[in-house]
């Protein structure tokens, strides 16, 4: 009767507790100005399933700037990724912050398939503007890590930046419930670790060694996997939701000061744009 149930029962039932213990959306839809970035603009993003999603955005301010596409974590709604944004907007890059299906008041159901579509259309929105594959910044938050990376995998950007990521959802899993055989029953896998390899982009890697959420040796080994050019900071003190604590607006800029995606950054203006910043505000994350 166990295994009957284990085999049959089993996947889809714990198929639908994974997402409900991967996916916490808030419906909240606050305005930009009351997140902190009323320089941003709420525009509608059209995914491919034909979905209307919002998003906030702000062109670069200079003509042929790079934009960032910001994906974030698992929990939560856009409004609470505003202080998270405010130095890439102060450095003078074009910010599309966006949120995900079933989040923010967005319709739809969050599922890994149905996050790669959001993703989809969010470059799809800046191709629009004229702002092509090579002049975007895909920046991945937590769980929106895994989106970022499926994306550059598809189609390269000028640089991969990882918040915070995992090697796979299963990896995470198994760290969880080792005891169980919970790897060929996860539905969404969002297997980071299997496609690093084929972005052809400059990565950074940014992850707290004290990290209790996503265990850092998952970020060493995505890390591992991936191609040059490559980077990755290891902060000793942090843990999984206060990295802009501890510098990660400084050493994103940096990072893409180096490979010429951050115009006002590279003039040594790095201090004015981070004391200029806003902190962030108290942390409800359940991370990824």
């Amino acid at each position: 009767m166990l295994q009957r149930f284990w085999r049959h029962a089993a996947p889809a039932s714990l198929g639908a507790l994974q997402r409900a213990l991967t996916y916490y959306p808030d419906h909240t839809r606050p305005t930009p100005a009351e997140a902190g970035v009323p320089e941003l603009a709420p525009v509608v993003l059209e995914t491919d399933d034909g979905l209307l999603l919002l998003a906030w955005h702000a062109p670069p301010r200079a003509d042929g700037a790079p934009s960032l596409i910001y994906f974030h974590g698992n929990a939560g709604h856009i409004g609470m990724r505003g202080f998270k944004v405010r130095a890439y907007l102060n450095a003078g890059l074009g910010v599309l912050l966006t949120t995900w299906r079933g989040y923010s008041g967005n319709p739809g159901t969050p599922t890994e398939d149905g996050l790669y579509a959001d993703g989809r259309a969010a470059r799809a929105f800046l191709r629009a503007l004229g702002t092509g594959d090579e002049r975007q910044i895909l920046y991945g938050e937590s769980l929106g890590t895994g989106v970022a990376v499926h994306l550059a995998r598809e189609a390269a950007p000028a640089a991969l930046v990882l918040e915070a990521p995992y090697s796979s959802i299963a990896d995470i899993a198994t760290g969880r419930i080792p005891l169980l055989p919970v790897r060929p029953l996860i539905v969404d896998r969002f297997d980071s670790a299997a496609k690093i390899g084929k972005v052809a982009a400059p990565l950074l890697i940014v992850h707290g060694e004290r990290d209790r959420t996503i265990p850092v040796r998952l970020a060493r080994k995505l890390h591992k996997r991936a191609r040059e050019p490559k980077e990755a900071v290891f902060i000793p003190e942090a843990d999984h939701a206060d990295l802009t604590e501890f510098g990660l607006a400084a050493i994103v800029l940096e990072f893409l000061a180096r490979h010429e995606l951050a115009p006002d950054s590279a003039y040594g203006r790095v201090g004015a744009i981070l004391s200029a910043a806003t902190r962030p505000p108290p942390e409800s994350g359940r991370g990824p």
